[in-house]
């Protein structure tokens, strides 16, 4: 999905071209959430290489990882048995990787100007441990403000998909990162609802993405939200 550099036009800017920096916006904070096997791996960079066809500056990172120590801790937390920790211990490796990704990666890259897009950050507690894990939000909200503060993202994009379909998706995928899948359907279920619940408080900041769709046609949402919400006029990647 690579391409050339090309024109955009943003809010109340037609064409363009990104050589002038005066005319790109500071660098945004997007987040793909969703069960597993949303397809959040494949839109997220569809979303990093139409930045990058604009000639917007961004960075694309995960959570958990995104930085070297935040990447050590993954494997502690996605792979090995489901009974390895309980959900008060996965959240609090997943909250100590969090503050090493938003230290060393996505608070120096915002601040250079950066645009970053990371597939998942905090929603993805809330609804795991949170609402799936048993734990309660008052919880995991009192963990976050600890560790992250008022620090939120600019827009979530949660992919939308029947935990039936996208489980046996990620299942399909194999390889050692497979623990949260191993917890079962009745468990991405609670995640499921757990999403669409954290979609409801807030539709300003968070967006609702049907994922059931052809995966040009979820595309093609997602570049109408992010558009609309940031008066952009990305395209769909060459």
């Amino acid at each position: 999905m690579k391409g050339p550099l090309s024109s955009i036009s943003w809010a109340g800017r037609s064409n363009t071209t990104m050589t002038d920096s005066s005319n790109i916006p500071a660098g945004k904070f997007i987040v793909f959430e969703g069960v597993d096997g949303a397809g959040k791996g494949v839109q997220s960079r569809m979303l990093q290489a139409a930045f990058r066809q604009a000639g917007v500056p961004v960075i694309l990172t995960r959570e958990p990882g995104g930085s070297p120590g935040a990447e050590e801790i993954r494997k502690l937390i996605v792979e090995g048995d489901v009974g390895r920790w309980d959900d008060m211990t996965e959240l609090l490796l997943i909250y100590a990787a969090r503050r090493s990704h938003l230290v060393a990666t996505i608070w120096p890259a915002l601040a250079a100007g950066t645009w970053v897009i990371s597939d998942r950050f905090a929603d993805s507690s809330r609804a795991f441990q949170g609402f799936a894990g048993g734990l309660g939000l008052p919880l995991v909200e009192q963990i976050h403000q600890q560790v992250v503060g008022d620090f939120q993202p600019d827009l979530t994009l949660i992919l939308d998909l029947d935990p039936a379909v996208s489980l046996e998706r990620a299942q399909a995928r194999g390889g050692h990162e497979d623990r949260f899948e191993q917890k079962g359907l009745a468990y991405q279920n609670r995640v499921r609802d757990g999403f669409r619940q954290l979609a409801q408080t807030t539709p300003d900041s968070r967006s609702l993405i049907d994922a059931a769709g052809t995966m040009e046609q979820v595309s093609r949402q997602i570049l109408d939200t992010v558009n609309t919400r940031f008066g952009l006029a990305l395209e769909l990647p060459a």
